[in-house]
């Protein structure tokens, strides 16, 4: 999904000369693979969007795998991109990288503040690891390795899975298949009451496109005093009881909203602070709704061809 966003917002700015590989292409969790992909193409700007992601679910029944798969391929392309002498990194990270119960909304330099969400904590402990690598570099080395941090994202493309995708794709799925069924309620996970930011994926991808653009001072001015990553996000949250309603409604699903409160609600609040990007003149230009319109087309298109 946001491999793809990334792809669509550079050829909308004109940029043709883009190397693309997917997973069934090459596993940039095999060293090797990775040290031939840049000897034979030699790129000079880098996104590294790739990396092992899922829910709640999924995060508490594979911590192993999320936190070796992260690390495996971002410490290998890191690495690689300066070998190489690639110009320009991008390293896309997550909002969970900030502690579970950190002052909302979440401004950069609370980056390691306080402990982590322990349903996503070896996730998380990936992702800083990866800001933190390139902080590394650019202090050895001398590169411009940049850091974003995306809030929670949806839209075309997503991960559809009853199990391990996100909350959005999750409740798409459940509610369409609970409205043609014709079931009485939908079953959701936790309290309804923890709150969430989402961000349109494309809304996401023409962020990216602007940081990674920005020259080499304004981006180092934009991140002092903090760390060196820029949150993305939109700066306005909801609760999941509303998300799972408006949900519903784009659904068309006229049943009960039933939630189970034995499972886990995760981080009570996940809201970040937006100022510095908007301070760089970027804004999302896609609203929740329209958003979760364009999302459950997607659903649709991808499910019954």
């Amino acid at each position: 999904m946001v491999g793809s966003a990334i792809l669509r917002a550079l050829r909308a700015q004109g940029e043709s000369d883009i190397v693309a590989r997917e997973h069934a292409q090459l596993e940039l969790a095999d060293q090797a693979a990775v040290r031939a992909f840049f000897a034979a193409e030699k790129p000079e700007l880098v996104v590294l969007a790739a990396a092992r992601v899922g829910g709640i679910h999924a995060n508490s029944a594979y911590p192993a795998e999320f936190i070796y798969d992260n690390l495996m391929v971002q410490s290998n392309v890191v690495h690689e991109a300066w070998r190489s002498g690639v110009k320009r990194l991008l390293f896309l990270g997550s909002s969970c990288i900030y502690p579970r119960l950190a002052p909302q909304p979440m401004r950069e330099d609370a980056l390691l503040t306080g402990p982590l969400e322990p349903t996503n904590e070896p996730y998380a402990i990936a992702k800083i690891a990866g800001i933190k690598m390139c902080e590394a570099y650019n202090r050895q080395y001398g590169t411009d390795f940049r850091s974003v941090m995306p809030t929670n994202l949806y839209g075309p493309g997503d991960n559809y899975h009853a199990e391990n995708s996100h909350v959005i794709p999750a409740l798409i799925r459940r509610f369409d298949e609970a409205s043609v069924a014709g079931a009485a309620e939908v079953v959701i996970w936790g309290t309804g009451e923890a709150r969430r930011e989402f961000l349109f994926v494309d809304d996401m991808a023409a962020a990216c496109a602007h940081v990674l653009r920005m020259d080499r001072e304004a981006y180092e001015a934009a991140t002092r005093p903090a760390l060196s990553h820029i949150n993305i996000g939109t700066g306005e949250d909801l609760t999941i009881r509303e998300l799972a309603e408006r949900v519903g409604r784009v659904v068309g699903y006229r049943g009960r909203i039933v939630f189970d409160t034995t499972k886990p609600d995760g981080a009570p609040r996940k809201l970040l602070d937006v100022s510095r990007l908007r301070a760089l003149d970027w804004a999302p230009r896609v609203g929740l709704d329209e958003g979760l319109a364009l999302a459950y087309r997607d659903y649709l298109s991808s499910t019954r061809r």
